[in-house]
């Protein structure tokens, strides 16, 4: 959460060259928390899990930055965005599988599992460092990427304050979603009745994966900026009203747990992949902001982490009786509403806006 609030500076400021340094710093911080983690008392794990969350929290800027504001990022951002699910899934997977196949000690886990990714991390940050600046054919279209001074934040919130208020909203909703359903993944699971299937991870995140993918990466193939903006705001609109319906469907006891798990993973991602890769790329090519994602995207996830962290908190200080599976669809179920309300409104307004500045006034 602190690195997100942080990073509305740090990432909208971050210039533009030698970024391949702050990835390599930042993963080989993270991990060396894994093995601090795993040779100390339990009592120091708080303090290597802050380090390594505050650390990994700038990731998303960093990386995203390398593919923003081209013809193409709704494609390339798609497939970034969507490894939050796989690779959720999959790191879960390698996780459990050391520890059942191996014998891997649960302290000693997560330094293993980052260790059977380590080599293909180097491979693909040297060859995210050959990627090409956008052309002009792709400034022309998304508008020029810039870092951002204290000014042109306050100019662009100045502007549209208002329907970022209210993506705020709703984004702060589906990180909490998110957040419990990617931290208590293998407790609902295991309260399902998967406790010893370590496969059920990748095998229902790959089927969301795919399904999500294919539908915001399609957003590549509409050219004007301000219907893709409209787009985006019904497919996160569909994805609440997936994930609500199901988890109604759920508590009354019509529909299986694994299912429920699969259509509320796929409710959630719907709703929640285009803010990190789509959402607001459209949002700056729509109103020709001088801006870059990052900042959106950070401001956004700061409030959307507060939430999350204060939900937790309420849950374990109140101590309320409930599992997780139950507490999730509940959730799900009431945040789904809202979230539907808030996305109608945001477009509503953002369309008045933008007729508005069409038509000078």
């Amino acid at each position: 959460m602190l690195s997100k609030f942080y990073g509305i500076y740090f990432i909208s400021a971050m210039r533009r060259t030698r970024r391949w340094v702050f990835v390599a710093a930042m993963v080989g911080i993270s991990w060396a928390c894994h093995l601090v983690f795993a040779l100390t008392p339990d009592w120091v794990g708080l303090a290597c899990f802050f380090v390594n969350g505050f650390m990994l929290g700038f990731l998303w800027g960093v990386v995203f930055s390398y593919v923003e504001g081209r013809r193409t990022t709704d494609l390339t951002g798609s497939v970034m965005a969507v490894s939050f699910i796989f690779a959720g899934g999959f790191s879960r997977s390698v996780g459990k599988w050391l520890m059942v196949e191996y014998g891997v000690a649960e302290k000693w886990m997560p330094f293993w599992t980052g260790a059977v990714f380590a080599l293909p991390l180097a491979l693909f940050l040297y060859l995210m460092e050959q990627i090409p600046p956008p052309d002009a054919a792709d400034e022309a279209e998304r508008t020029r990427r810039v870092p951002m001074a204290a000014t042109d934040r306050r100019a662009l919130m100045q502007s549209l304050g208002i329907g970022i208020g209210l993506v705020t909203v709703t984004y702060v909703f589906l990180t909490v979603l998110r957040d419990i359903r990617d931290n208590y993944m293998a407790n609902m699971w295991a309260e399902l009745g998967y406790a010893g299937n370590y496969a059920i991870f990748t095998r229902t995140e790959s089927i969301t994966s795919v399904l999500v993918l294919a539908m915001m990466a399609s957003l590549v193939l509409v050219r004007r900026n301000l219907l893709a903006l409209r787009l985006v705001h019904y497919a996160i609109m569909a994805g609440f009203a997936i994930g609500g319906g199901a988890s109604i469907l759920f508590l009354a006891g019509r529909l299986d747990g694994a299912l429920w798990m699969q259509l509320t993973g796929l409710g959630l991602y719907m709703a929640y992949i285009p803010f990190n890769s789509i959402f607001f790329e459209r949002l700056i090519a729509t109103f020709r902001m001088a801006a870059n994602v990052g900042f959106l995207i950070y401001l956004t996830d700061a409030f959307g982490y507060l939430g999350s962290v204060s939900l937790m908190v309420a849950k374990e200080t109140l101590r309320l009786g409930i599992d997780w599976s139950t507490y999730y669809a509940w959730g799900v179920s009431a945040f789904a509403l809202v979230g539907l309300v808030a996305m109608w409104s945001s477009w509503a307004w953002f369309s008045a806006r933008h007729r508005r500045l069409s038509a000078g006034t």
